[in-house]
């Protein structure tokens, strides 16, 4: 069964998917290996291609994001941010339900079409 693998913000408010800027040494695919690391503590493939994008607000601008899927390999107990964030993995169904951005969530009720 596929499931989704989401993380609260920071602050423990909302639930998310980790993101993050594009590393200037990074191609897109390799900065979202990244935070994956950094704000869930997994380690795994990363599709090449971005499955979707959405926008969001965030120091007083819009965020462009990229969504990648990754093919989970390593679930770490300890990772750089387990202490400011809790992770949760859900069927997609519920996992569109908590999402705190509806642009996520709709992305997230899409991901059947782009895993195999």
């Amino acid at each position: 069964m596929l499931e989704v693998l989401l993380i609260t913000s920071s602050d423990g408010d909302r639930w998310g998917v980790p993101k993050g800027l594009v590393e200037p040494d990074m191609t897109p695919a390799e900065s979202a290996a990244n935070e994956a690391w950094e704000e869930a503590g997994v380690r795994g493939r990363v599709s090449r291609a971005a499955v979707g994008r959405f926008e969001y607000s965030k120091w007083g601008g819009k965020c462009d994001v990229e969504v990648f899927t990754m093919h989970v390999e390593e679930v770490l107990d300890e990772w750089p941010e387990s202490a400011v964030r809790r992770r949760k993995w859900l069927p997609v169904g519920d996992a569109a339900e908590r999402a705190s951005l509806e642009e996520l969530a709709e992305l997230i009720e899409e991901l059947p079409r782009f895993v195999a």
